[in-house]
């Protein structure tokens, strides 16, 4: 590999970058503009849907069966309790029921939890109070839109415009060059990486400013789960430009690509609750453990090892995307 053809593959896809405004500054602008309208239209505290986390068997508890019929409220089965106490501590759910032992936990900095526990006032429960401070929703989107952010400019940054370079003749032309398909590909993901780390970092700096949203864990940690969480949606995007000619097709295939992951990866919403079948395919998804990861780190102060293994998986979810990209890539 030269260094010096590598360099200089990488300088024409940076200049390319940055001489197209629109796409700059919608990279830019259009993540700040998500988190200010969720942070002002979803900190009312006036949402319908409550969440209340069962520990037992309701079978078993049939004198709490008028409260379990309640309109309106999203009943949880839990296995792990001490887990979902600290849910309850930091908000993510409203009340958390021990049908065992008789007894709940509330949040006492919660308008969602006290009313609840209104509703459980007459069935005599013992009350075990937490007071973790609030969690907005807008801190809890924000690694969301994020990774959203990185996700969509890392698959069409490198799939669409590879397979436009194919289409364009541009990699017929650079293949008669001693540019080698190595030094290309690694001249792309370079590039985008450079890119999608310097959008995302003024991004985060700048909705700070605006939102002052919560960040609790290590920036360097946060940093790493950047790098791996892009570099493993730039190997998708790779994936699928490999071979692909048409940029009809590679644009379907991309949207194919990208909206489960932005439905499914807990973006805009908790998967708590949902069906098993789709938590699984979740797991699936590289976006979901780059969300996951930064989201317990921003939210919750989470270290190296407990993220670990999100980022084991984004490692491998780069390394197998690269090997079968640059094995498959063809100039034409």
């Amino acid at each position: 590999m030269s260094l010096r053809r590598f360099l200089a593959a990488l300088q024409a896809r940076n200049l390319e970058f940055l001489r197209d405004h629109t796409a700059l500054g919608w990279n830019l602008i259009m993540p700040v503009l998500i988190v200010m309208g969720f942070a002002f239209a979803f900190t009312t505290g006036q949402e319908e849907l409550y969440k209340v986390g069962l520990y037992g068997d309701p079978e078993q508890n049939q004198s709490l069966d008028d409260f379990l019929k309640t309109r309106y409220v999203d009943f949880i089965p839990v296995d792990d309790l001490s887990k979902m106490i600290d849910k309850v501590d930091r908000h993510q759910i409203d009340l958390l029921l021990d049908l065992q032992d008789k007894r709940y936990w509330v949040n006492s900095t919660s308008p969602k939890g006290y009313l609840l526990e209104q509703l459980l006032f007459p069935y005599g429960l013992q009350r075990e109070t937490l007071s973790g401070s609030e969690i907005r929703y807008v801190d809890w989107v924000i690694p969301g839109v994020l990774g959203m952010n990185i996700m969509f400019s890392a698959l069409f940054g490198v799939g669409y415009v590879i397979v436009r370079y194919r289409k364009n003749g541009v990699l017929k032309r650079l293949r008669a060059t001693p540019l080698s398909a190595f030094e290309f590909i690694s001249a792309q993901i370079a590039s985008r990486l450079l890119m999608i780390v310097a959008v995302t970092v003024l991004v985060y700096v700048g909705t700070d400013l605006l939102v002052d949203f919560r960040m609790v864990g290590s920036y360097w940690l946060l940093f790493l789960i950047l790098i791996l969480g892009a570099l493993s949606m730039i190997s998708v995007g790779l994936l699928v430009a490999a071979r692909i000619t048409s940029e009809e097709a590679a644009n379907g295939l991309l949207n194919l690509m990208s909206w489960p992951m932005m439905l499914l990866s807990g973006v805009w919403f908790s998967l708590e609750g949902s069906h098993p079948f789709v938590q699984n395919l979740a797991l699936a998804l590289p976006l979901t453990h780059m969300v996951d990861a930064a989201r317990v780190v921003m939210i919750e102060g989470a270290g190296f090892m407990d993220v670990a293994s999100q980022l084991f998986i984004l490692t491998l979810f780069t390394l197998c995307f690269v090997i079968i990209g640059s094995k498959t890539f063809r100039w034409e």
